[in-house]
């Protein structure tokens, strides 16, 4: 059992339960059972949280689209502690959110940003026209967000654009909503109601 300890626990691969179905007269292929229907519950408690992130993301989709969206995205860099601006419902010259460090935003990080809550993948031409205005911004860095997703060619020009531009999808968005979600305004909580559910897992869930 590879122990190395006078007093241990014996813990994996679900010890426990298949010495003790050994220990009741089970066949050694009924304890395998005990382990198979245990691993089978595992994988309904990582279901369930895939489930609950795709229920999010579904929300976000139906609810936040558009200006709104590029609402939710000002929200969040606020939450992390920028100073923002958000650029009116219409044209925005290829940046719809601008923000900055310190008391007045005048800090550096100065990001421009580009929100597209479009559900198809972006091309390149979009993450080129925000490189291309970043100066016009003042901005020193850029973030491209879209909800959809990024084409090949996307991805492949923004490693070369490294220290420049970063890029978030509808995956990035959940994750920052979910770590910054008690620091967001009230009216964004209203419109993505989220509740954190905590749940016992035993030791090889949690290394998954």
């Amino acid at each position: 059992m590879n122990a190395y300890l006078t007093v241990c626990e014996i813990s994996r691969p679900n010890a426990e339960s298949r010495i003790v179905a050994l220990v009741n007269g089970a066949a050694p292929e009924d304890a395998e059972r005990v382990e198979q229907e245990e691993a089978t519950d595992q994988t309904a408690v990582l279901n369930l949280e895939d489930y609950a992130r795709d229920r999010i993301q579904s929300h976000i989709a139906q609810t936040f689209k558009e200006h709104r969206f590029a609402r939710l995205i000002e929200s969040l860099l606020q939450a992390q502690g920028y100073v923002t601006r958000l650029s009116p419902p219409g044209a925005d010259g290829g940046v719809d959110v601008i923000a900055g460090s310190g008391a007045m935003g005048f800090d550096p990080p100065r990001i421009a940003v580009q929100v597209k809550s479009q559900e198809s993948p972006v091309d390149v031409g979009v993450l080129r026209e925000l490189q291309g205005v970043l100066k016009t911004f003042g901005a020193q860095q850029g973030l491209l967000v879209s909800w959809g997703g990024f084409k090949s060619s996307v991805v492949r020009e923004a490693w070369k654009l490294f220290f420049e531009i970063r890029l978030w999808d509808a995956g990035d968005v959940v994750d920052a909503i979910t770590e910054n979600y008690d620091k967001l305004p009230n009216e964004i909580q209203v419109e993505l109601p989220l509740r954190r559910i905590w749940a016992l897992a035993d030791e090889a869930i949690a290394e998954t």
